[in-house]
């Protein structure tokens, strides 16, 4: 079998819009001479980004056409190698993780098994997850969001409580957040734990946002709602900022949904920087990655809880590594009802009381639903 055709899709899905995100996924198509076609995902946070990424995969395609898919770790290492020299994390990542989990939904295809058969089996029966109300919201909906998120099943809910800063308008971080911010950040907080109730998890995310004082004092101020877990407190960028943080703070820590690779993981791990990792598959290096990165936490007994906020594509691609993996938490979703993933895909994703059911079809498990892609293409990004 040879691949015969990379095909990125840039989808303009408002009708599938979570976040802030600009209503776009990409889909990563693979061909085969076989007849066999792989799925991936790659979705990003920007247009600007969204269209460097496709144009990376663009360029992939001819560098891998006449490649045997099954050889997932060939293709993995002669795609990474090419941009040694211009920087090999961020969008050339993104665009591996689009092929790798692609190729991987044609090798569960082409050998009859779900791909988590693939990866050693399961060792649980479904994936539990955490999920998220609608963003910006006031108290009152907090409290009302946090009760319907309660009664749908789900354990953990994770939000983001402050208020943006008239500065980050421009993409501009001073690292602070004022004394109103906070009280309204403590205020939303409180509000979700009286909906959701004494047993919900509350995960916040404080996107990196904080310098470190700040970041000490928000979690120490929103302690008292009883916090599972305090997620990347400080830009990303820098591990000594986030090791300070560390010293100085009693909530645990998340991190890892912007690190790339296995190699990006190691000084957090073995600094102790952080109580759980979140990788992204569609991100940090693919179902490849995500596998050996669970792999190195599970030497560290830190738990993994994969960032899988995206498209239908990034939540089952994640399922699937989490389904072999032992030292797993919970995997994310946008929402805790995914209804709106049914426009892209033949048949909808099983989720019951807080967990996923993942499908033992072949590969992922899911058929694209290829009227909608080509309804919703980008014209200068799309298949036949």
């Amino acid at each position: 079998m040879k691949i015969t055709k990379v095909t990125p899709w840039l989808l303009h899905a408002r009708a599938a819009y979570y976040f802030g995100r600009p209503g776009e996924y990409i889909f990563v198509e693979v061909k085969t001479d076989e007849g066999i076609t792989g799925w991936g995902e790659v979705t990003t946070t920007h247009p600007v980004a969204n269209r460097a990424v496709c144009a990376i995969l663009r360029e992939l395609g001819p560098m891998i056409e006449g490649d045997d898919p099954i050889q997932i770790e060939k293709i993995w290492n002669k795609i990474f190698r090419r941009f040694t020299y211009m920087g090999s994390r961020g969008a050339s990542t993104n665009a591996i993780s689009g092929i790798d989990i692609a190729l991987w939904d044609i090798r569960g295809k082409a050998l009859n098994q779900p791909i988590y058969n693939l990866l050693g089996g399961a060792v649980r029966d479904s994936i539990e997850l955490y999920t998220h109300p609608d963003p910006n919201i006031g108290p009152d909906e907090a409290r009302k969001q946090g009760k319907e998120i309660a009664d749908s099943g789900h354990k953990a809910l994770k939000f983001d409580p402050y208020p943006s800063m008239a500065e980050e308008q421009n993409g501009y971080l001073s690292g602070k957040m004022d004394a109103r911010g906070e009280a309204e950040g403590n205020e939303i907080t409180a509000a979700f734990r009286e909906g959701a109730g004494p047993d919900m998890e509350l995960l916040i995310d404080a996107h990196g946002r904080f310098d470190v004082p700040t970041a000490v004092r928000l979690s120490r101020s929103v302690s008292s709602s009883n916090i599972h877990w305090w997620e990347e407190p400080v830009p990303v960028e820098s591990t000594h900022a986030l090791k300070n943080v560390r010293a100085q703070i009693e909530l645990p820590i998340s991190v890892g949904e912007r690190l790339h690779t296995r190699w990006e993981f190691v000084a957090v791990l073995e600094q102790d920087l952080t109580d759980f990792l979140m990788p992204d598959v569609t991100w940090t290096g693919g179902i490849s990655e995500l596998k050996k990165i669970s792999t190195m936490a599970e030497a560290y007994y830190v738990p993994i809880s994969p960032h899988d906020a995206s498209g239908p594509i990034n939540v089952l691609a994640g399922a699937h590594v989490m389904m072999s993996v032992p030292n797993f938490y919970k995997l994310e979703t946008a929402r805790h009802r995914l209804d709106a993933y049914d426009v892209f895909i033949e048949t909808p994703i099983d989720v019951r009381e807080g967990s996923l059911h993942v499908p033992d079809a072949p590969g992922l498990g899911i058929e694209i639903n290829m009227d909608f892609l080509r309804a919703n293409a980008d014209e200068n990004y799309r298949g036949d």
